[in-house]
């Protein structure tokens, strides 16, 4: 009679589960960005919530909450109801955070749902324009004639460009000076007035001024050419095999949120990020538009946390 009980327990449920489900969405969604308005993460997030708000024909918001390394959106969102109206952008820098600071105010892994990833963003390595090189290879042979004279510069200390700076001096052996600045602007400008001599930088953003012939860009970070720039080589096929250090944006809801939810969900963003239009306004922002499924996003989250966690520890990062 008890394991009777518990069956048809269990069964309503499931049947509970799934009546909701059918009925999911039903009013607004939220989407709770740990970025300012009108970055890439940003303008990424809002072009593929507008496709997916009107498949599923309701009204998507996107609420930015930037602070504390992502801290504070992630906080809001592993409290929020797991019923899939309140999701989170997450992204490398979601993994940075892991093992940037001390303590969380959640489990990375545990507390979070990935549904889908919407797409990968390349850093660019690009120089002053006087440099004498062409390609990783070459800078890595500069930096060998003249130990401790190269200096790249990133954004502040902890980001996605500076730990890929360090990885790439790591890797290359070299003796660099790396260098945080305020913002992508400063870095960009210093590069190309020579204050830099290089930086590693998010793609996008240095499109105008590479296109413009003020800057030289020598490599992309990711494993393949940016379609985009199909002439500029990848710097592990350029300099330094098995290099990588690319960027990506996904969402993800809180744990508990019902299986069928996170599948609707996925099917959505899948759809919306396979859309040619979609694809072509996310190639414009330097962003290759790509979905995947719940467990290929975990995994990602999973190996890039070990992965930056390695790198933070080796450039003897203070973790805050």
């Amino acid at each position: 009679m008890k394991n009777m009980q518990c069956c048809v327990a269990a069964l309503s449920l499931v049947m509970s589960a799934s009546a909701f489900a059918q009925d999911y969405p039903s009013k607004l969604v939220k989407i709770v960005v740990p970025f300012g308005a009108g970055g890439i993460a940003d303008l990424t997030v809002r072009t593929v919530a507008q496709k997916m708000s009107e498949s599923m024909k309701q009204p998507i918001i996107v609420e930015n909450r930037p602070g504390a390394g992502g801290i504070v959106a992630a906080d809001a969102v592993a409290k929020a109801s797991a019923d899939g109206y309140t999701l989170l952008l997450i992204s490398n820098g979601t993994a940075v955070s892991a093992g940037l600071f001390k303590k969380l105010p959640y489990d990375t892994l545990k507390d979070f749902t990935p549904i889908s990833t919407l797409g990968f963003f390349d850093l660019a390595m690009i120089v002053n324009k006087k440099l004498p090189v062409k390609n990783a290879a070459d800078l890595i042979a500069y930096a060998r004639k003249n130990p401790g004279k190269l200096n790249i510069g990133t954004i502040n200390r902890g980001s996605t460009q500076n730990l890929a700076a360090e990885l790439f001096v790591s890797m290359a052996g070299i003796d660099a000076l790396i260098v945080p600045y305020k913002g992508t602007p400063e870095v960009i400008t210093a590069v190309t007035t020579g204050e830099l001599d290089a930086a590693v930088e998010i793609l996008g953003p240095t499109l105008p001024q590479i296109r413009a012939g003020n800057l030289n860009v020598i490599g992309v970070t990711s494993a393949k050419r940016f379609s985009g720039l199909p002439d500029v080589p990848t710097v592990g096929e350029s300099g330094l095999p098995n290099y990588q250090a690319a960027s990506w944006n996904g969402l993800a809801a809180p744990a508990g949120t019902p299986k069928a939810v996170i599948d609707r969900l996925n099917k959505e963003i899948n759809t919306a990020v396979s859309n040619p239009d979609i694809r072509k306004r996310l190639l414009e922002l330097g962003v290759v538009a790509q979905g995947g499924t719940p467990d290929a996003a975990k995994n990602l989250l999973a190996s890039d946390i070990a992965k930056w966690g390695g790198v933070i520890e080796k450039a003897k990062i203070e973790k805050q």
